[in-house]
């Protein structure tokens, strides 16, 4: 995984507060990776209403791939919200968010396989689509990553203060 500009300053989630200010004020914002890929890697999850943190998560992994942390910071993102709530999950990863958005729906009607192979990651998919299915009122969507969003930037600091013994 190429490092962010938050991972290159190792900056911790106080400092991103102070130094980006773009993008959405409301939302959960996820993010994951590994270094090196595969290798040691961390996710993190905040959701913010009107510019204010109602909750964070973070975790790592010493032995995983930056999409594993991906999906197990979208699986973390879902598990935080009640059913009804009607809010948008940004996720940096565009193949977690076609997959839920776009593949997941047809690989489960042919039984969980693609035409082209197996799923990778299977049992983080699937997770992950069934609280998708659980949460109707929740838009998926995709963010670039590290283009001044404030809050994938937070995101992107969680998914690494175990680099920084902020866990």
């Amino acid at each position: 995984m190429a490092k962010s500009r938050t991972q290159e300053l190792n900056l911790t989630t106080r400092e991103v507060l102070e130094q980006f200010h773009g993008g959405p004020e409301s939302g959960v914002f996820t993010d994951g990776g590994a270094q090196p890929n595969p290798g040691p890697g961390g996710w993190g999850v905040v959701y913010v209403q009107n510019g204010e943190i109602i909750e964070q998560k973070h975790g790592h992994d010493p032995d995983t791939t930056n999409n594993r942390m991906e999906l197990t910071a979208l699986i973390e993102a879902y598990k935080l919200l009640p059913i009804d709530v009607e809010v948008t999950v940004y996720s940096d990863s565009d193949l977690c968010v076609k997959t839920i958005n776009e593949w997941a729906a047809g690989w489960k009607k042919r039984g969980w396989k693609r035409k082209t192979g197996p799923i990778k990651n299977l049992e983080l998919v699937q997770e992950l689509y069934a609280l998708a299915q659980t949460h109707p009122n929740v838009h998926l969507q995709w963010t670039k990553a590290h283009d001044g969003n404030r809050w994938n930037e937070y995101a992107d600091s969680l998914a690494t203060a175990w680099t920084r013994e902020e866990v």
